[in-house]
């Protein structure tokens, strides 16, 4: 049986893109259009899905991602969240999606309940610019997560990064 905080975390994943242009695959170039990673240091939120994870591991040479928690979340939309029309403002962003704050925005994000599509079609841009890390990066950019580096799947050590990155 899971407990409540690896099931909150498994609902929605975050990516980054970690390299610059890939002169690589061209399927991967296609796969890093698809996810919306065209730059460096950009990044974006997905739904935990077989089709996501399949295009993120295709990718995993390019970029790192994990499972997000709702404080990154609160903290990756408050500061680095654009939205498309100069009427809106993020902070006027859970009243339209009918929620009291941006913390329940954020947990109900988490937990499965708001999709990220929702976010997209109420006028949030789907990518975050995001700065490189204060400190810079504990690993090399060249290699895996899990050999020292900072690619690939990395689970809720997304989170410090982004914080870094925020």
């Amino acid at each position: 049986m899971k407990d409540s905080v690896s099931e909150e975390q498994s609902k929605l994943l975050i990516a980054v893109r970690l390299r610059g242009e890939s002169t690589g695959k061209p399927d991967v170039r296609d796969t890093l259009t698809s996810l919306r990673l065209e730059k460096k240091h950009h990044a974006s939120i997905y739904c935990n899905q077989p089709q996501v994870s399949g295009m993120l591991s295709k990718a995993k040479d390019v970029l790192t991602w994990g499972e997000v928690k709702s404080e990154t979340m609160r903290r990756i939309l408050e500061k680095k969240a654009e939205v498309k029309t100069d009427k809106k403002s993020i902070n006027e962003l859970p009243k339209e999606l009918g929620f009291s704050s941006m913390d329940e925005l954020t947990k109900a994000m988490t937990k499965g309940d708001v999709l990220p599509e929702k976010l997209w079609r109420s006028g949030v841009k789907p990518v975050f610019r995001l700065h490189p890390p204060k400190g810079g990066f504990k690993g090399t950019i060249r290699r895996p997560y899990k050999s020292g580096g900072e690619l690939g799947y990395r689970g809720a050590a997304i989170n410090d990064l982004i914080l870094r990155m925020t």
